[in-house]
């Protein structure tokens, strides 16, 4: 993999080198009305290219701070998520006690509320 960096960035370097070579000829740039700039063409591309990049760095950065940022609410989020869900279960425990309290004072299923009367002994 070492090889192949090496060789791509020779290779960039051997091209940059062989571009400002050949451009040298002076290049007027107009920016604004009255506003203008005479560099070689290769001095002025690598100023161009310095600026795309630059560019492109500044917008990774940004990028990387908006995620950053919205990790951060969202973790936020998640940690009142939890904690809801705790309160949640403490009222599922809570309600459970009464409602365990409350079926203990009920009667049984198979007994009636009403004294039974006593068993009559049988006359034969």
């Amino acid at each position: 993999m070492r090889q192949l960096n090496f060789l791509l960035i020779f290779s960039f370097g051997l091209a940059t080198v062989m571009f400002t070579l050949e451009n040298t000829t002076a290049t007027t740039v107009h920016f604004l009305p009255g506003v203008s700039a005479t560099l070689p063409l290769a001095a002025m591309m690598l100023v161009v290219g310095g600026i795309g990049a630059t560019s492109a760095w500044v917008f990774a950065v940004w990028t990387g701070v908006v995620k950053k940022v919205e990790e951060l609410q969202e973790q936020g989020e998640l940690e009142a998520q939890q904690v809801r869900i705790q309160e949640l279960e403490a009222d599922i425990q809570r309600y459970r006690a009464t409602v365990d309290a409350q079926l203990s004072l009920l009667p049984a299923a198979g007994q009636s509320s009403a004294p039974s009367p006593e068993p009559q002994p049988n006359e034969a």
